[in-house]
């Protein structure tokens, strides 16, 4: 079979196997078999397994991931997060969309703790959803922008999706980590600008919380409830991300040693039963075992798409682009966008860097510069239909009156935010470059 016939089959297979409703990572290898058959023959499949087990298997990055999970697991079962949103809700209770603000606050700091969109989207749209249709929120900014928020978990350090990307590239998790910082941090402002933006053109968007229930809670009760509340989660993150800027310790290394802090929290605002961290330590596992069942496929379906000649389809489409280079960046970046809308991050990442990765340095672009650029594009991974993950997570948690069609329009203004974030980094790369060259230079 010819290397663009076996492009056509890999790919087609792979989205009919998704279609069809089978696990992604079942799909990946299922097809990467099917492939090694009708391509370079059953023989691949050999070195396919040496790949797995000699290169992805084998990768000490990667044993920051099951720290993180378990590191988000033990801080989103401590209960913190609940009194954080109350503590930060009384803050901005003054300003008009306050409680979406509050969102977007909460979900940042969650971002830079756990992690993981899922929990974070679940959580928020559990605790903060019901108020803020209480007090006459607009439905679809409320919902938007708990699924926006929550969706900033895979690009705000410490990331698992950042530590996988650094794994399959040649750039380090700290360069990483703090080429994604003001990227997701400035989607966050982003974000919160239009809360504020559209609560002051359509005030019933957004209504202040009620005074009577602003005065309930004096200015040193609340001052208190910060200490308590947000500076716990606030240490967790200085200390994982002060110690691995600092050099002071490797991300595996920051990783457990944000374990450490998070059961600590635990301990302190969880319930500190025995079944409970039972529990969370199976979460983790069961989310670890998720996320190298899908390594291990996609490595099996790059491995024989590589060998059966596909890389080298891809990249002489790329290459042939009209526009040169920005046009091969945007081809890719595109490709990116319309993946998202039918695979996870995971699958994604997995999927295309061993082909693009390739093509990038071969252009001379930076390779930080472009993986950062991707993590960003894959925010829309979570928000677009028609596998938008986040729109499953709130509509699992909302109450009635929350249709799946809602959150479809809920979503429109903030993937064009994303968007025009990209455009902005595209123009002023230092916006991703500028940070890892002051920390890590």
């Amino acid at each position: 079979m010819s290397a663009e016939l076996l492009t056509l089959v890999m790919f087609g297979g792979l989205l009919i196997g998704l279609f069809m409703g089978h696990p992604l990572a079942f799909v990946l290898g299922g097809v990467a078999v099917i492939g090694a058959f009708l391509g370079p023959g059953t023989n691949t499949l050999g070195i396919i397994i040496n790949n797995v087990y000699g290169n992805a298997m084998d990768n000490y990055v990667l044993v920051a991931i099951p720290l993180f999970i378990l590191m988000a697991r033990f801080l989103n079962d401590s209960g913190v997060t609940e009194k954080m949103f109350d503590a930060m809700r009384l803050l901005l209770a003054n300003l008009r969309g306050g409680l979406a603000l509050t969102v977007v606050v909460v979900s940042v700091l969650l971002a830079a703790t756990t992690g993981i969109v899922g929990a974070s989207i679940a959580v928020m749209g559990m605790i903060a959803l019901v108020p803020m249709l209480k007090y006459g929120y607009n439905k679809e900014l409320s919902a938007g922008v708990i699924m926006a928020s929550g969706c900033l978990g895979i690009l705000i350090p410490p990331s698992i999706m950042l530590i996988l990307m650094a794994s399959y590239s040649p750039v380090s998790v700290g360069a990483l980590f703090a080429g994604a910082l003001v990227p997701g941090l400035m989607l966050g402002v982003m974000y919160a600008l239009y809360v504020l933006i559209i609560c002051f053109v359509k005030p019933s968007y957004g209504p202040k919380v009620p005074a009577a229930e602003r005065a309930e809670v004096s200015t040193k009760q609340l001052l208190i409830m910060l200490a308590k509340y947000v500076v716990p989660p606030m240490s967790l993150i200085l200390g994982v991300l002060g110690a691995l800027f600092t050099g002071l310790a490797t991300a595996t290394e920051a990783s457990a040693i944000g374990v450490f802090i998070a059961f600590i929290l635990f301990m302190i605002f969880g319930d500190r039963k025995l079944s409970t961290c039972y529990n969370t330590l199976i979460d983790a596992g069961k989310t670890t075992t998720m996320v190298m069942l899908v390594l291990v496929g996609a490595t099996a379906f790059t491995g024989v798409f590589s060998i059966g000649g596909g890389m080298d389809v891809i990249s002489e489409l790329v290459l042939s682009m009209p526009g040169g280079t920005v046009g091969a960046l945007i081809l890719m970046l595109f490709l990116v966008f319309i993946l998202g809308m039918f695979l996870d991050w995971t699958g994604i990442v997995l999927l295309s860097f061993p082909i693009m990765l390739p093509i990038v340095e071969t252009m001379g672009i930076d390779v930080l510069w472009f993986v950062v650029m991707v993590a960003v594009v894959l925010q829309t991974s979570f928000l677009t239909p028609p596998f938008g993950y986040a729109l499953f997570y709130l509509k699992g948690v909302a109450p009635p009156g929350v249709e799946i069609v809602d959150l479809y329009k809920a979503v429109v203004p903030f993937v064009a935010l994303i968007l025009l974030a990209c455009v902005l980094m595209a123009f002023f790369p230092v916006l991703i470059t500028g940070l890892p060259s002051i920390l890590l230079d």
